[in-house]
Protein backbone atom coordinates (compact mmCIF):
# COMPACT_ATOMS: atom_id res chain seq x y z
CA UNK A 1 0.00 0.00 0.00
CA UNK A 2 1.41 3.41 -0.98
CA UNK A 3 2.27 5.90 1.75
CA UNK A 4 2.89 8.76 -0.68
CA UNK A 5 1.65 12.04 0.76
CA UNK A 6 -0.67 14.18 -1.36
CA UNK A 7 0.76 17.51 -2.49
CA UNK A 8 -1.80 20.04 -3.74
CA UNK A 9 -0.63 23.26 -5.41
CA UNK A 10 -2.61 26.40 -6.19
CA UNK A 11 -2.75 27.15 -9.92
CA UNK A 12 -4.00 30.36 -11.48
CA UNK A 13 -3.50 29.37 -15.11
CA UNK A 14 -2.19 26.68 -17.45
CA UNK A 15 1.44 27.79 -17.02
CA UNK A 16 1.16 27.26 -13.27
CA UNK A 17 -0.50 23.90 -13.80
CA UNK A 18 2.20 22.59 -16.14
CA UNK A 19 4.97 23.66 -13.74
CA UNK A 20 3.20 22.16 -10.72
CA UNK A 21 2.75 18.85 -12.51
CA UNK A 22 6.39 18.85 -13.63
CA UNK A 23 7.46 19.41 -10.02
CA UNK A 24 5.49 16.45 -8.72
CA UNK A 25 2.16 17.87 -7.54
CA UNK A 26 -0.62 15.33 -7.11
CA UNK A 27 -3.53 17.73 -7.39
CA UNK A 28 -4.24 21.36 -8.18
CA UNK A 29 -6.57 23.87 -6.56
CA UNK A 30 -7.81 26.27 -9.23
CA UNK A 31 -8.53 29.86 -8.20
CA UNK A 32 -8.31 33.41 -9.41
CA UNK A 33 -7.60 36.70 -7.60
CA UNK A 34 -5.25 35.80 -4.78
CA UNK A 35 -5.54 39.39 -3.54
CA UNK A 36 -8.93 38.17 -2.29
CA UNK A 37 -7.44 34.87 -1.08
CA UNK A 38 -8.72 32.91 -4.06
CA UNK A 39 -12.02 33.19 -5.92
CA UNK A 40 -13.82 31.08 -8.53
CA UNK A 41 -11.90 30.90 -11.81
CA UNK A 42 -13.61 31.29 -15.16
CA UNK A 43 -14.82 28.31 -17.15
CA UNK A 44 -12.27 29.27 -19.80
CA UNK A 45 -9.43 29.10 -17.27
CA UNK A 46 -10.62 25.73 -16.07
CA UNK A 47 -10.83 24.43 -19.63
CA UNK A 48 -7.32 25.67 -20.47
CA UNK A 49 -5.86 24.01 -17.38
CA UNK A 50 -7.80 20.80 -17.99
CA UNK A 51 -6.33 20.66 -21.49
CA UNK A 52 -2.79 21.31 -20.24
CA UNK A 53 -2.43 18.69 -17.48
CA UNK A 54 -3.87 15.37 -16.42
CA UNK A 55 -3.85 15.99 -12.67
CA UNK A 56 -7.04 16.06 -10.57
CA UNK A 57 -8.35 19.63 -10.39
CA UNK A 58 -10.31 21.06 -7.46
CA UNK A 59 -12.10 24.24 -8.51
CA UNK A 60 -12.85 26.98 -5.99
CA UNK A 61 -16.47 28.04 -5.52
CA UNK A 62 -16.10 31.37 -3.72
CA UNK A 63 -17.66 34.58 -5.06
CA UNK A 64 -15.88 37.23 -2.97
CA UNK A 65 -13.32 37.83 -0.24
CA UNK A 66 -14.52 36.55 3.13
CA UNK A 67 -16.61 33.53 3.97
CA UNK A 68 -20.19 34.61 3.29
CA UNK A 69 -21.96 32.63 0.58
CA UNK A 70 -23.57 35.68 -1.00
CA UNK A 71 -25.66 34.81 -4.05
CA UNK A 72 -26.02 31.06 -3.58
CA UNK A 73 -28.10 30.58 -6.71
CA UNK A 74 -25.45 32.43 -8.68
CA UNK A 75 -22.87 30.00 -7.32
CA UNK A 76 -25.13 27.10 -8.23
CA UNK A 77 -25.24 28.38 -11.81
CA UNK A 78 -21.44 28.77 -11.92
CA UNK A 79 -20.98 25.26 -10.54
CA UNK A 80 -23.30 23.95 -13.23
CA UNK A 81 -21.29 25.60 -15.99
CA UNK A 82 -18.05 24.26 -14.57
CA UNK A 83 -19.48 20.76 -14.38
CA UNK A 84 -20.64 21.02 -18.00
CA UNK A 85 -17.05 21.94 -18.90
CA UNK A 86 -15.80 18.79 -17.16
CA UNK A 87 -15.05 19.85 -13.59
CA UNK A 88 -15.43 16.94 -11.19
CA UNK A 89 -13.92 18.21 -7.92
CA UNK A 90 -14.51 21.43 -6.00
CA UNK A 91 -13.54 23.57 -2.99
CA UNK A 92 -16.06 25.55 -0.94
CA UNK A 93 -16.97 26.65 2.57
CA UNK A 94 -19.26 29.30 4.05
CA UNK A 95 -19.85 30.76 7.49
CA UNK A 96 -22.76 32.75 8.86
CA UNK A 97 -22.48 36.08 10.65
CA UNK A 98 -21.85 34.33 13.97
CA UNK A 99 -19.00 32.14 12.78
CA UNK A 100 -21.09 29.01 12.43
CA UNK A 101 -21.24 27.01 9.25
CA UNK A 102 -23.79 28.30 6.73
CA UNK A 103 -25.32 24.88 6.42
CA UNK A 104 -28.08 25.90 4.03
CA UNK A 105 -25.58 27.28 1.51
CA UNK A 106 -23.20 24.33 1.83
CA UNK A 107 -26.00 21.79 1.52
CA UNK A 108 -27.42 23.58 -1.52
CA UNK A 109 -24.10 23.44 -3.35
CA UNK A 110 -23.29 19.92 -2.22
CA UNK A 111 -26.64 18.83 -3.62
CA UNK A 112 -25.94 20.44 -6.99
CA UNK A 113 -22.50 18.83 -7.09
CA UNK A 114 -24.33 15.52 -6.89
CA UNK A 115 -21.60 13.38 -5.38
CA UNK A 116 -18.58 15.24 -6.79
CA UNK A 117 -15.74 15.20 -4.28
CA UNK A 118 -15.08 18.49 -2.53
CA UNK A 119 -12.93 20.19 0.09
CA UNK A 120 -14.24 22.40 2.88
CA UNK A 121 -11.58 25.10 2.84
CA UNK A 122 -10.02 27.32 5.49
CA UNK A 123 -13.33 28.81 6.56
CA UNK A 124 -12.99 26.14 9.27
CA UNK A 125 -10.07 28.15 10.66
CA UNK A 126 -12.39 31.15 11.17
CA UNK A 127 -15.24 29.12 12.67
CA UNK A 128 -16.46 29.90 16.17
CA UNK A 129 -16.51 26.16 16.96
CA UNK A 130 -14.50 23.81 14.74
CA UNK A 131 -15.92 20.67 16.30
CA UNK A 132 -19.52 21.85 15.87
CA UNK A 133 -18.80 22.72 12.23
CA UNK A 134 -17.38 19.27 11.53
CA UNK A 135 -20.31 17.54 13.16
CA UNK A 136 -22.83 19.70 11.29
CA UNK A 137 -21.21 18.70 7.99
CA UNK A 138 -20.81 15.04 8.91
CA UNK A 139 -22.13 12.78 6.17
CA UNK A 140 -22.60 15.43 3.48
CA UNK A 141 -22.15 13.75 0.09
CA UNK A 142 -18.80 14.35 -1.55
CA UNK A 143 -17.03 15.99 1.42
CA UNK A 144 -13.70 14.18 1.65
CA UNK A 145 -11.20 16.84 2.76
CA UNK A 146 -10.76 19.74 5.18
CA UNK A 147 -8.11 22.29 4.18
CA UNK A 148 -6.88 23.79 7.43
CA UNK A 149 -3.93 25.35 9.22
CA UNK A 150 -5.52 24.64 12.60
CA UNK A 151 -5.79 28.41 13.16
CA UNK A 152 -6.63 31.56 11.26
CA UNK A 153 -3.05 32.63 12.00
CA UNK A 154 -1.48 29.71 10.18
CA UNK A 155 0.22 26.43 10.97
CA UNK A 156 2.59 27.88 13.58
CA UNK A 157 -0.40 28.88 15.72
CA UNK A 158 -2.54 25.90 14.76
CA UNK A 159 -0.08 23.05 15.12
CA UNK A 160 -1.52 21.74 18.40
CA UNK A 161 -5.03 21.76 16.92
CA UNK A 162 -3.88 19.89 13.82
CA UNK A 163 -2.20 17.21 15.90
CA UNK A 164 -5.22 16.88 18.19
CA UNK A 165 -7.62 16.55 15.26
CA UNK A 166 -5.37 14.00 13.58
CA UNK A 167 -5.75 11.92 16.72
CA UNK A 168 -9.54 11.95 16.37
CA UNK A 169 -9.53 10.40 12.90
CA UNK A 170 -12.52 8.13 12.45
CA UNK A 171 -14.80 9.89 14.94
CA UNK A 172 -18.07 11.39 13.62
CA UNK A 173 -17.11 14.54 11.70
CA UNK A 174 -13.45 13.54 11.55
CA UNK A 175 -13.56 11.00 8.73
CA UNK A 176 -12.58 13.45 5.94
CA UNK A 177 -8.89 13.76 5.24
CA UNK A 178 -7.06 16.73 6.77
CA UNK A 179 -5.05 18.67 4.18
CA UNK A 180 -2.66 21.06 5.92
CA UNK A 181 -2.20 24.46 4.35
CA UNK A 182 -1.81 28.09 5.37
CA UNK A 183 1.63 29.30 6.40
CA UNK A 184 2.96 25.77 5.92
CA UNK A 185 6.75 25.42 5.80
CA UNK A 186 9.04 22.54 5.00
CA UNK A 187 10.19 22.35 8.63
CA UNK A 188 6.61 21.63 9.71
CA UNK A 189 6.47 18.44 7.67
CA UNK A 190 8.32 15.92 9.88
CA UNK A 191 6.09 16.47 12.88
CA UNK A 192 2.91 16.51 10.82
CA UNK A 193 3.89 13.34 8.97
CA UNK A 194 4.78 11.64 12.26
CA UNK A 195 1.24 12.39 13.48
CA UNK A 196 -0.15 10.60 10.44
CA UNK A 197 -1.11 13.65 8.39
CA UNK A 198 -0.61 12.89 4.73
CA UNK A 199 -1.96 15.76 2.63
CA UNK A 200 -0.41 19.20 2.16
CA UNK A 201 -1.37 22.36 0.27
CA UNK A 202 0.97 25.11 -0.91
CA UNK A 203 0.44 28.39 -2.71
CA UNK A 204 3.06 31.05 -2.10
CA UNK A 205 5.65 28.38 -1.27
CA UNK A 206 5.45 27.24 -4.88
CA UNK A 207 6.24 30.78 -6.09
CA UNK A 208 9.57 32.05 -4.75
CA UNK A 209 9.11 35.18 -6.88
CA UNK A 210 5.74 36.05 -5.33
CA UNK A 211 2.19 35.89 -6.59
CA UNK A 212 2.98 37.96 -9.66
CA UNK A 213 5.32 35.19 -10.82
CA UNK A 214 4.36 31.70 -12.00
CA UNK A 215 4.67 28.45 -10.07
CA UNK A 216 8.22 27.13 -9.97
CA UNK A 217 8.60 23.46 -10.86
CA UNK A 218 11.85 23.47 -8.87
CA UNK A 219 10.11 24.75 -5.74
CA UNK A 220 7.35 22.16 -6.05
CA UNK A 221 9.94 19.43 -6.57
CA UNK A 222 11.63 20.44 -3.32
CA UNK A 223 8.38 19.87 -1.45
CA UNK A 224 7.85 16.60 -3.27
CA UNK A 225 11.32 15.40 -2.33
CA UNK A 226 10.92 16.26 1.35
CA UNK A 227 7.51 14.59 1.51
CA UNK A 228 8.79 11.47 -0.20
CA UNK A 229 11.68 11.18 2.25
CA UNK A 230 9.24 11.59 5.14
Amino acid sequence: MSTRAVLEVIALDAEDAVAAQAGGADRLELVTDMAADGLTPSVGTFAAIRAAVDLPLRVMLRPADGFAAGDVEGLVAVAGRLREAGAEEFVLGFLDAHGGVDLAAVERLAGVLDGCRWTFHRAIDRAADRDALRKALDGLPGLDTYLTAGSAGGVDEGLAVLLAEAGRRGEPGYEPRVMVGGGLRLDHLPGLRAAGLDAFHIGGAARPGGWDRPVSATAVARWRDVLDVG
